[in-house]
């Protein structure tokens, strides 16, 4: 058996710090964005609408030729930590832009939140997709890259909660009334300290090995060589699952808590006790499903995601602490399993270096944050199409009883169909850890035998 390099605690804090970094700026324009756009910028909601769907269109489009370049790049400090450093301040001066209030016509208002909007959506991804693809470099132990997984998304949900908690007071303390000049300063404040972050996630985290890459095939060789690949086209179909049914329940919960629970004012309560449980299910998701078999760990954790998340739907909506527990729970499960599903990637990396010979990190996270978008995106919509189906009527306290039963089954029973088919789909996945873990011993051996000196910093192969 192999003895792998174990990792500190350094390295897996250095590494979750980067997606506190990308949560500090990313969960503000999630959150805020649009509220942003229509009652502070000035923009037609139409408009805003119609800029985010073409802008995100082709920023999800965009982002296997970002990994197409990520896994040609070369350089002395690895393959994947260079654009941490090379992107860190255009990532802040990003946001800096986007929440900036030009005093423009409503045209060229149209014209800078388009151009500005776009240009964050691209600078995101393109220090997101090598940020997302480091675990391969940083560890070859399976379970030393679960529990790197662990401690990023416990980071990331602590710069979730920071956001949700304190972005809204800051504008108010910075703006002193003025909300253009509010936004302006504190989402300042938050790419600073974005940058901060990155710089730290580069300098506390170093790649072990540097793989040679075996041939030099064009980006579309290598988009055909992954579809031919039966583990990726299962991971990719269970991550838009997954995040149409994330997505689907997370954009019905103040619909939930408002409209059936008839709890507006518990609204935020609600979220920030959900958020803190999604923490703690992350931080302990080694700890509790390390030693166990991932695709096994998974299926269970799914007929637990569809016990207490459908079961909401049959309990009074005046049992209010009852279905705070239940949400509780469910945050925690659900979050036990994100680092799992973000290993996967990982491990689909490490089959393709198997069966293939060629490693492709950056095109396979580069696919992974395409399904994630695309989930979002659909997720997003399918509230919204149900919703008008059901003639929702918009700041109404008293809905009708067929609208109610829809906001329930959208924030319960909805998801619980779209997890029972991951569930489904994972019976046909074959990476479980014991295979995992041999095709890791045997890639690294072959690493071994073939590392070679790194080349001059900045050198980036011809795609």
């Amino acid at each position: 058996m192999l003895n792998y390099p174990v990792l500190t605690i350094k390295d897996k804090i250095g590494y979750g710090l980067g997606d506190m970094a990308s949560a500090l700026v990313w969960q503000t324009a999630t959150l805020f964005l649009a509220y942003f756009y229509t009652d502070v910028f000035g923009l037609p909601a139409a408009v805003m609408g119609t800029m985010f769907l073409a802008v995100r269109a082709v920023d999800a489009f965009l982002d296997p030729c970002i990994g197409a370049i990520v896994d040609r790049t070369q350089t002395r400090y690895g393959k994947f930590r260079p654009w941490l450093l090379w992107f860190a301040v255009p990532f802040g001066v990003s946001c800096l832009i986007t929440f900036y209030v030009p005093d423009l016509a409503l045209t060229g208002k149209i014209v800078y939140a388009s151009v500005t909007y776009c240009i964050l959506c691209v600078v995101y991804s393109a220090i997101n997709v090598p940020y997302c693809a480091m675990p391969g470099v940083l560890s070859q132990d399976p379970r030393e890259r679960h529990s790197i997984q662990s401690w990023r998304f416990a980071l990331s949900f602590i710069g979730g909660l920071v956001v949700t908690v304190i972005a809204l007071p800051l504008v108010d303390w910075l703006g002193k009334g003025d909300a253009k000049q509010g936004y302006f300063y504190a989402m300042g404040l938050m790419g600073l300290l974005g940058v901060i972050l990155f710089f730290c996630c580069f300098a506390m985290t170093k790649e072990r090995f540097q793989p040679k890459r075996e041939g030099s095939g064009s980006m579309l060789s290598d988009l055909q060589s992954l579809w031919h690949n039966p583990q990726w086209r299962i991971v990719f179909i269970f991550n838009i699952l997954l995040l149409v049914a994330v997505v689907t329940r997370g954009s019905a919960t103040i619909y939930y808590v408002k409209y059936v629970m008839l709890k507006p004012n518990l609204i935020f309560p609600f979220i920030i006790s959900g958020m803190i449980s999604a923490l703690f299910g992350a931080l302990f998701s080694e700890i509790l499903l390390g030693k166990f078999d991932r695709v096994k760990s998974y299926q269970w954790m799914i007929l637990c995601f569809v016990i207490f998340g459908s079961i909401i739907f049959f309990i009074p909506p005046q049992a209010v602490w009852l279905i705070f527990a239940i949400n509780i729970v469910f945050s925690f499960m659900q979050n036990l399993t994100t680092p799992l599903q973000w290993t996967m990637f990982s491990d689909v990396v490490d089959y393709e270096e198997h069966r293939t010979g060629r490693r492709l990190d950056g095109l396979v996270f580069s696919t992974a944050l395409f399904a994630i978008k695309f989930g979002l995106a659909l997720g997003g919509a399918v509230v919204g199409w149900i919703l008008g189906f059901v003639d929702y009527l918009p700041n109404h306290a008293e809905q009708s009883s067929s609208v109610i039963t829809t906001i329930s089954a959208l924030f319960t029973l909805i998801p619980s169909v779209l997890f029972i088919l991951m569930g489904l789909l994972l019976f046909t996945y074959k990476l479980n850890s014991h295979y995992v873990t041999d095709i890791a011993a045997k890639l690294a051996i072959k690493h071994q035998q073939s590392q070679r000196p790194a080349e001059p910093v900045g050198t980036i192969a011809h795609v």
